[in-house]
């Protein structure tokens, strides 16, 4: 069977059972992703209950990419849950467990990309939006699927947010198995690698030892300070194709909607690459890297998490969309915001513009969603699940070029 046999397959087994799924509802016709239409003024919670909605999966490219060896990506495997009737949350789960658990994804999970002191620490947070649920888990250590300690803090406890050794004894308390270490080979050669940019008189490459250059030059400015000097080493190694992109940042964020209207969301990541030890991100911090309302829609972030942080831009998405903006439009606003609140020179490029990117995951609550980006350079698509399968599509930038 060719590849674009099984394509064909999954295609019709994806359509087979939302067809399934949505029983005796009607399948809304597909919207256009690049202007969808703004909703209309929300009804009454009776009229809510009974709208019918689109099944759709959004995340950033790799839920898309990411297979593990299965028959399924990670957006087809939490798709094919939901019109097969599971809860959405579960069902976004177990697709991000797919990257969470694949030792050659270096953004997520086990494998992923470490501290500055070679220690990887993990971030998840997930949202329900029919329960009014939520929790998280920031610095945990040893637990290769951090997104499933969110989900046993949203079910389990009281609160919103554990971190660090407190979400590990959480985990272990649970049965979660605990390890040491959570480097795979690949990840640990990368911190050598940033070690050595940072700091070669010490940390030597076996390689230069004869005075050899292999990898080409390391590109760091002289006058840099130690700060800077740490991101210079890991932007070059960016620039050298040794980390992806998308893996620097490290995120995966996934949302989800079925037939019945019901809202989840799931975030889950290793971190900005070598961060200070116990630096923690957007991802989970509830209306930063994502956020869900049921009553409206969901909206999820990857990029500088700072930014997110700063101007809690999920969250703000999500409120556009409750006035009236359509999913795209909503997302420009938020990454309007960001632009117009990044004032520190080291933050913008020669056009005084931001020189970092962030994007913007989005779907309302009939299934009509959009992708944004600061700039459209670099991993420049998003992933996104229907009845007619898994693609990729192009991020709508607000910015020409690049950062």
């Amino acid at each position: 069977m060719t590849d674009a046999d099984r394509s064909i397959d999954r295609r019709s087994f994806l359509a087979a059972a939302a067809a399934a799924g949505l029983g005796a509802g009607t399948t809304p016709a597909l919207a256009s992703t690049s202007a969808p239409s703004p909703p209309a003024p929300l009804a009454s919670p009776a009229l809510r209950r009974s709208r019918r909605a689109r099944p759709v999966v959004l995340s950033d490219s790799s839920g898309y990419h990411y297979r593990n060896g299965g028959p399924q990506n990670a957006l087809e495997t939490a798709f094919s849950r939901i019109v097969a009737g599971d809860d959405v949350l579960d069902a976004l789960i177990a697709g991000v467990n797919i990257p969470e658990l694949d030792p050659e994804e270096t953004g997520i999970g086990y494998g992923g990309l470490p501290n500055a002191d070679g220690v990887v620490q993990l971030d998840s947070c997930c949202m329900h939006g029919p329960r009014r649920q939520a929790g998280g888990v920031a610095a945990i250590e040893g637990v290769r699927t951090p997104s499933v300690v969110a989900k046993a803090v949203m079910e389990l406890t009281d609160h919103h947010l554990i971190v660090g050794k407190g979400a590990q004894d959480f985990a272990r308390q649970l049965g979660f198995p605990i390890e040491e270490d959570l480097n795979t080979p690949r990840s640990r050669e990368l911190w050598l690698e940033w070690k050595r940019r940072i700091d070669p008189s010490h940390w030597l490459d076996p390689g230069r030892r004869g005075g050899g250059e292999p990898g080409g030059p390391v590109r760091l400015s002289h006058d840099a300070s130690a700060r800077q000097a740490a991101l210079d080493a890991a932007l070059s190694m960016v620039h050298d194709g040794l980390i992806p992109e998308h893996s620097f940042w490290g995120t995966i964020n996934c949302d989800g909607i079925n037939a019945n209207g019901d809202i989840c969301g799931v975030t889950t990541t290793s971190g900005l690459s070598w961060k200070i030890p116990g630096r923690v991100g957007d991802s989970p911090i509830l209306g930063a890297g994502l956020y869900v309302d049921n009553d409206v829609g969901a909206c999820g972030s990857t990029g500088r998490g700072e930014a997110n942080l700063y101007n809690l831009s999920s969250f703000l998405v999500v409120e556009e969309m409750r006035r009236g903006a359509s999913p795209k439009d909503a997302c420009m606003a938020a990454l309007r915001r960001i632009a117009r609140n990044t004032v520190e020179p080291r933050l913008l490029n020669e056009r005084g513009q931001p020189n970092f990117n962030v994007r913007f995951f989005a779907l309302d609550r009939t299934g009509d969603f959009a992708g944004c980006a600061m700039y459209a350079s670099g991993d420049a698509q998003f992933g996104v699940c229907t009845e007619g399968g898994a693609e990729l599509v192009g991020l709508e930038p607000l910015y020409d070029g690049g950062p």
